[in-house]
């Protein structure tokens, strides 16, 4: 990611519907407006395990959600058209090196680490719901990445310092602030948030989810004078409604004015908010926040996925320790057996 000084990340997410014609189409069209980075996400519909109380949701006697109501067959059914194969990241890494863009993954399951790697990715990013997830981010470190992204969402401020505790030691790690609230509304985007994460790391950046239709680049672009040095922005080049993650994407034409806004002199930036964005003050917030309900109702969410995740792993481990320590054995009673023949 070499082009600008404010790096811009075009996410891809599913807004390319499993097609992976589009893919290519959206790639070019990030690359053309000015991106650093295209990013999919390496996530299967496999990987969703079923959880009972999600099927019916749960509301108190207030009326209020406790729990989300996502039932595994609806959600299954969505995201199974929307898989890339393995053989689509590698040609994705191809298409991304043809256009001079920088090809990036968010890595959603320990699982997928490996193949990651071996796919080619040397810039990976972890979603803010795996901020807490350490486990998982120590098998990432192993694998020697080139620059890993981590988003801090509807993450807790110590489980932030403990990923900063484990990451310290990689040359090139990265913060991006974000609030886990889709679309996010300008009022709670507490910018201030990245002065405190620049106390953790000097490389922060924000991960944007508000919706441009109503509330255009302000975001992102007083993040930057908070001092973001990342963007990353949902991209589309479809009709904003033909996808989930359209309401919060930006099209090709916003994301080359996003590229542009950011990479603003200092003087023509401020001059730009104080004309354009009368809402900078109100989006500052606090550096120290409380999680909001609905993004306690998202952590509880994916949080859930993730532990089911490492108990499947942890059962795979287990297996293939034991189906390891009986051929060992085995092939030491072969030799036993060998060697008193012989004698």
């Amino acid at each position: 990611m070499n082009k600008n000084k404010i790096k811009v990340i075009a996410e891809l997410c599913q807004n390319h519907k499993g097609d992976f014609k589009i893919v290519e189409e959206m790639v070019h069209a990030a690359s053309e407006a000015g991106a650093d980075a295209a990013k999919i996400q390496s996530i299967r519909s496999s990987d969703l395990t079923h959880r009972e109380r999600f099927d019916t949701g749960s509301v108190d006697s207030e009326g209020k959600t406790t729990v989300k109501k996502r039932p595994y067959k609806d959600e299954y059914a969505r995201l199974k058209p929307l898989d890339l194969s393995e053989d689509d990241h590698y040609k994705f890494i191809e298409i991304c090196k043809k256009y001079s863009i920088t090809p990036m993954t968010t890595i959603f399951n320990l699982s997928r680490i490996e193949f990651t790697k071996k796919a080619g990715f040397e810039v990976v990013k972890l979603s803010s719901f795996d901020c807490s997830a350490h486990f998982m981010i120590k098998e990432i470190l192993k694998r020697n990445f080139k620059t890993i992204v981590i988003s801090t969402g509807a993450t807790f401020d110590e489980e932030i310092e403990e990923t900063c505790k484990i990451m310290k030691a990689h040359e090139d790690f990265h913060l991006l602030h974000c609030v886990s609230i889709y679309p996010t509304r300008l009022e709670v985007a507490h910018l201030n948030r990245i002065n405190y994460l620049k106390s953790l790391t000097k490389n922060v950046g924000i991960s944007d989810h508000s919706d441009p239709e109503k509330t255009g680049l302000k975001l992102c672009i007083s993040a930057v004078d908070v001092g973001a040095t990342i963007i990353e922005k949902h991209f589309t080049i479809l009709n904003k409604n033909e996808t989930k993650d359209g309401v919060v994407s930006v099209n090709e034409k916003q994301l080359s004015d996003l590229v542009k806004l950011s990479n603003l002199s200092t003087a023509d930036r401020k001059k730009y908010i104080k004309e354009n964005i009368k809402e900078f003050e109100i989006m500052l917030g606090n550096e120290k926040r409380e999680l909001s309900s609905e993004e306690f109702l998202n952590r509880d969410e994916v949080n859930e996925m993730i532990e089911s995740a490492i108990r499947r792993h942890n059962r795979r481990s287990t297996i293939i320790s034991s189906v390891l320590g009986w051929i060992l054995i085995g092939g030491y009673s072969f030799g036993l057996f060998q060697a008193v023949q012989n004698v």
